[in-house]
């Protein structure tokens, strides 16, 4: 008997606990992002820019993404980009044709820059997407940073 009252003691404390998060949802603190900032910042590569991939789930994924310099133009043949801009200041380039454009992943292209494109200044708190196929750079002048948080997205 005292078993028996034991056993269901702790199926209940057990059914008391708290459920985890369900698959797929992630949540980041605005101090988080904040702080991706200063950590991604020593992590600068050549090409003035450094990234932390923050996990994902089905068709998407998350990233921060730091620069300290204009980046290489980008095109994601199966993948959008949402970007949310977290901290500093830059100009995105969207559309128009990339410049010496080459395959450096599966689905991906980088190239020197875009002609023909459209700019859009970007600083904390804007929301920008950027469907597939869809050409696009980060500019960042001389002095300056940018910080992003980044949905990438395979519809």
């Amino acid at each position: 008997m005292r078993l028996r009252l034991i056993g269901t003691a702790v199926l209940f404390a057990a059914l008391a606990l708290p459920a985890g998060d369900p698959p797929g949802v992630l949540m980041w603190k605005a101090a988080e992002l904040k702080a991706f900032t200063k950590s991604l910042s020593p992590k600068i590569d050549a090409l003035k820019v450094a990234t932390q991939q923050l996990g994902g789930h089905a068709n998407y994924s998350f990233l921060m993404a730091h620069r300290e310099g204009t980046g290489q133009a980008e095109w994601h043949d199966t993948q959008a980009d949402v970007m949310v801009i977290e901290s500093g200041q830059g100009t995105l380039v969207v559309g128009g044709e990339m410049v010496d454009g080459k395959t450096t992943a599966p689905n991906e292209k980088r190239g020197s820059w875009i002609s023909g494109g459209v700019e859009k200044k970007v600083g904390p708190g804007d929301i920008v997407t950027v469907p597939v196929k869809t050409a696009h750079q980060m500019k960042v002048d001389p002095g300056k940073e940018i910080t992003y948080f980044v949905v990438k997205i395979t519809p």
